[in-house]
Parts: C-alpha cells; sequence; structure tokens
C-alpha cells in the first residue's frame, strides 16, 4: 500500500472516528472501503457481476400477487405514489 495524505474538515474527522469505532476498524480502513466504493460506481461492476448479484436474489421474494407479470407497470406506478 502507498502512504498518502488526506485533509478532512474536523467535523468529518470526529464522524469518521465515531464510525470506525462502532464498527471495529480503523479510520484508514474506512477511507480505504470509500475509495474503493466510489471508483466501483464510476467504473462499473466487473464484468457479470450485475447478473451474478441478479441471480443471487431471483426469487427470493414474494409478492402474494398471481399476475405482476402482466400488470406490472401498475403496481409499480402503485408503490411510488
Amino acid at each position: 500500500m502507498i502512504k498518502t495524505q488526506v485533509q478532512l474538515s474536523e467535523e468529518d474527522l470526529a464522524s469518521l472516528r465515531r464510525l470506525a469505532a462502532e464498527h471495529g476498524v480503523s479510520v484508514s480502513e474506512l477511507v480505504r472501503r470509500g475509495v474503493k466504493q466510489l471508483l466501483t460506481s464510476h467504473r462499473g461492476l466487473p464484468p457479470g457481476e450485475k447478473w451474478r448479484q441478479a441471480r443471487a436474489v431471483a426469487g427470493q421474494f414474494r409478492s402474494g400477487k398471481r399476475d405482476v407479470g402482466r400488470r406490472h407497470d401498475e403496481y409499480l406506478a402503485e408503490d411510488m405514489r
């Protein structure tokens, strides 16, 4: 790993320290995770990862409705109100 310096406001550093303590990790680890998340969101997921995630949750939830395939737009509009 390469060491680098980052300047933060006092408030942000205090918040990071609290969060790090809650999760039992260092502030540096939280910063690394944040950077990784930012970089991943900007370049997208690795090839095939979206499909892997979608397959992992497919069929995990039940609405109790038998016509979702036909009326999905109506149900979505209802839920978005």
